[in-house]
C-alpha cells in the first residue's frame, strides 16, 4: 500500500516534468528565431569597441586621408574659380597647392629663428617659473610654521642636539609628467609633419578628379531618375555647406593669427610672430586651443616683464581678439550652418584627442560639423542630427 507521500510524488511528477520542458523550451529559441534585445545590444557594443580599435590601429592611414579630404574641400572653391577661367582642373589644383606650400614654407623660414630661440629658452623659462612658484609657496608661511621654527631654534640654543634630516634629491612628479608629455607630443608632431607629403598628394588627386567620385556615388543610389536627382541635390547642398564652413573657419583662424601677431608686437612680447601662428593653428581646436595660447602667452609675459598685471594684460588682449573674431564669424555661420551642441563638441574633442592626439584635436570639430550636415540632409539620420544640434 502506497503512502500519501508516494501518491503525492506520483501526482506531481508529470506536472514538474512539463514545467521543466516548458522552461527549457522558452530559454532555448528555435532555429531561425529573431535575436533578443539583449543580444542585439551586446553585438552593437562589441561592434563599437571593434570600430574604436580599428580607428586607433589604422590611424597612420585614416588621419592623412581625413586631412586630405578636409583640405580638398577647403580649396575646392579656388580650383572651381580657376576652372571657370578655362584653367585645366589638374593645373589649377597644382597652382593652388603650390601657392599653399610656398606660403607655408616662407612662413616657416621667416619664423624659424624665433622658434629656435623659444626652444632654447624653454629650460631657463621652466627654471624661472619654478623659482617663482617656490618663492610664492615659501612666502606664504603661516604663523604656526613660524612659531615652530622659533621653538626649534630655542631648543638648539638650549643645548638640545638636533640632527638635520637627510636630503633626498628627486625629481618632482609634475616635472617628470611635463617632460614625458612634451616628448610624447613632440613625437606626434614629427609624425604628423612626416605625413604632410601624403596629405598633399591625396589633396591634389581629389581636387584634380573634380566630380568623378560624386558621379560614381550617384550610380549606387537607385535606378530611377528621381532618386538620382534627389541624391545629386543632397550632395550639392552638403558639399556647399561643408565648403563654406571650412573656408570661413580658415579665414577666421588666419584673422586671429594676424591680429594676435600685431597685438603682441605692439605690447612688446618677444616672438610675437610665433605666438600669432600658434594662435591661428590652435584656434581650430575649440575651447582648448584658446585656453592653451592664453596660458602660454601669460606665462611668457610674466617671465619677460616680471609683472603680473602686464601678464594679465597680454592674456586679456588675446582673449579679446579670439572672442571678437569667434563671435563675429560664429554669428555669420549660424545663419547658414547648423550649430552643434557645445557638450557634444567637448566630448568629441576629448575622444579624438585621446584617440589620435594633436591630429584628433584638429579633426574633431570639422568631423562633427560634417556629420551634423549629413544627418540633417538624410531622412533616416535626422534624429541623429537633432541629437547633435543645439
Amino acid at each position: 500500500m502506497n503512502s500519501p507521500i508516494d501518491e503525492l510524488e506520483t501526482e506531481l511528477t508529470p506536472v514538474a516534468s512539463k514545467a521543466v520542458v516548458q522552461l527549457v523550451t522558452e530559454e532555448i529559441p528555435p532555429p531561425g528565431a529573431a535575436p533578443t534585445g539583449t543580444s542585439v545590444t551586446a553585438v552593437w557594443i562589441l561592434a563599437l569597441i571593434a570600430l574604436v580599435a580599428a580607428l586607433y590601429l589604422a590611424r597612420a592611414f585614416i588621419v592623412p586621408l581625413l586631412f586630405g579630404i578636409l583640405v580638398s574641400y577647403t580649396l575646392w572653391p579656388l580650383v572651381d574659380w580657376l576652372e571657370r577661367y578655362r584653367v585645366p582642373r589638374a593645373l589649377g589644383a597644382a597652382c593652388v597647392l603650390t601657392a599653399l606650400v610656398g606660403g607655408a614654407s616662407w612662413m616657416t623660414f621667416t619664423l624659424s629663428d624665433d622658434t629656435a630661440q623659444m626652444v632654447e629658452k624653454l629650460p631657463d623659462a621652466a627654471r624661472k617659473m619654478r623659482q617663482n612658484l617656490s618663492i610664492f609657496h615659501t612666502g606664504g608661511l603661516s604663523a604656526l610654521q613660524q612659531a615652530a621654527d622659533e621653538l626649534q631654534g630655542a631648543a638648539v640654543n638650549a643645548g638640545m642636539k638636533s640632527q638635520d634630516p637627510p636630503v633626498v634629491t628627486r625629481e618632482s612628479g609634475t616635472a617628470a609628467w611635463l617632460r614625458d608629455f612634451m616628448l610624447t607630443q613632440s613625437a606626434l608632431l614629427v609624425t604628423f609633419t612626416a605625413q604632410a607629403p601624403v596629405v598633399l598628394l591625396l589633396t591634389y588627386f581629389l581636387l584634380a578628379s573634380g566630380t568623378h567620385f560624386r558621379r560614381k556615388l550617384v550610380q549606387f543610389v537607385g535606378p530611377s531618375l528621381t532618386q538620382k536627382k534627389d541624391a545629386v541635390r543632397i550632395l550639392e547642398e552638403v558639399d556647399e555647406q561643408i565648403q563654406r564652413y571650412l573656408l570661413v573657419m580658415l579665414i577666421s583662424n588666419a584673422l586671429v593669427a594676424m591680429l594676435t601677431w600685431l597685438a603682441f608686437e605692439a605690447v612688446g612680447l618677444e616672438h610675437a610672430g610665433v605666438w600669432g601662428v600658434a594662435a591661428g593653428i590652435l584656434h581650430f581646436i575649440p575651447y582648448l586651443g584658446t585656453v592653451g595660447i592664453a596660458l602660454g602667452s601669460g606665462v611668457a609675459a610674466l617671465l619677460q616683464f616680471g609683472s603680473l598685471p602686464q601678464a594679465f594684460f597680454v592674456v586679456a588682449v588675446f582673449l579679446l581678439i579670439s572672442g571678437a573674431v569667434g563671435m563675429g564669424f560664429t554669428t555669420w555661420l549660424q545663419g547658414r550652418f547648423a550649430g552643434v551642441n557645445a557638450a557634444v563638441l567637448f566630448i568629441v574633442l576629448l575622444f579624438f584627442g585621446w584617440l589620435w592626439g594633436i591630429a584628433g584635436l584638429l579633426l574633431g570639430a570639422p568631423l562633427l560639423a560634417i556629420t551634423k550636415v549629413v544627418c540633417d540632409h538624410v531622412e533616416l539620420l535626422k534624429p541623429v542630427g537633432e541629437l547633435l544640434g543645439r
